[in-house]
């Protein structure tokens, strides 16, 4: 049964916080979504909804949200949706959302596959409704700083990667990610990096086994040429995202070693929060999203297994 209950989208006047709704409670919903959400001031956590009652109340507790017993409850009680769920779950809900005008704050990638994705992207731009991707490194200051200093920068060609062994085991080995691989999972953070610092990517091509190893050769506008690097399944003591631009005057490094990640929740949150006041969706939203689904699709021939993944919280 679709919500049906009206809903204003007028920004609001005054400070007061935005409400969010979050879906899920998983580890990545209780580090991540809702501490950030919580924490304010430009957003309150409003409620939470899981397929889980108790690790819902779990997730919610510790910021005096409510529980809610459907997902039209969760959107009766939120002006805005959040979404920590496997990409399956994430795009048949983000369509009910949309339906109901509700702005999002969408996980990568928007769904399990490039149709559902765009079934995403189509509901936003039916309803008009505000979103945002969690493209983590986009929101810290050194990222911005690399890339504003990529578009001074000539890029001949670059190297890059993605890499950590988070699948072998842990909160991240969840079986969407080992189905799928690092490409799907991985991928859109890396291909945004390069679709902005070198140029926007004309095709990708890609080889290996997206649960191993994949490598992906990126031709752009410009002509230049990029390789990217990706596995959740190496044996690493810490994540390892590097981007190297070489051209003629040199070379331009981007490395998150010394990141401190806890850098990158505020400057989200306020962004999402002036997004839905203003009615006005920044760069890096659905659509942006389903432009690196699209990347991803070319780069795995359009082979991409849909997984059906249910075993969420």
């Amino acid at each position: 049964m679709e919500h049906t209950v009206p809903y204003d989208p007028r920004p609001a006047t005054g400070p007061e916080p935005v409400r969010v709704g979050l879906v899920g409670a998983g580890p990545w919903a209780r580090t991540m979504h809702a501490r950030m959400l919580g924490a304010g001031p430009e957003t309150v956590l409003s409620a939470v909804w899981a397929r889980r009652p108790e690790a819902a109340r779990e997730t919610a507790a510790p910021y005096g949200a409510a529980v809610a017993a459907s997902f039209e409850e969760l959107l009766d009680r939120c002006e805005a949706v959040a979404f920590a769920v496997p990409p399956s779950v994430q795009a048949e809900l983000a369509v009910r959302a949309a339906r109901a005008g509700r702005p999002m704050l969408l996980e990568k990638p928007l769904g399990p596959d490039l149709d559902a994705a765009r079934q995403v992207a189509d509901a936003v731009a039916e309803h008009g409704v505000v979103t945002q991707l969690v493209l983590t490194k986009r929101y810290h200051p050194v990222t911005r700083e690399f890339l504003r200093r990529a578009g001074e920068f000539e890029v001949t060609g670059a190297r890059s990667c993605y890499l950590h062994g988070a699948f072998r085991a842990g909160a991240l080995a969840t079986p969407w990610r080992l189905e799928q691989g690092a490409l799907l999972d991985l991928g859109p953070h890396l291909l945004d990096l390069l679709d902005v610092a070198v140029g926007p990517i004309a095709s990708v091509r890609g080889s290996g086994d997206p649960r191993l190893w994949s490598e992906l050769t990126c031709e752009h506008t410009n002509g230049a040429v990029s390789q990217a690097s990706l596995s959740g399944s190496v044996g690493l003591d810490r994540a390892r995202t590097r981007v190297e631009l070489y051209g003629p005057a040199g070379e331009l490094t981007y490395d998150t070693a010394e990141l401190d990640h806890e850098e990158c929740w505020p400057v989200l949150r306020r962004e999402f929060a002036a997004a839905v006041r203003s009615g006005t969706a920044g760069p890096i939203d659905a659509a942006r999203g389903l432009h690196l689904q699209k990347l991803i699709a070319m780069a795995a021939g359009g082979a991409l297994r849909t997984s059906r993944d249910t075993t969420w919280r």
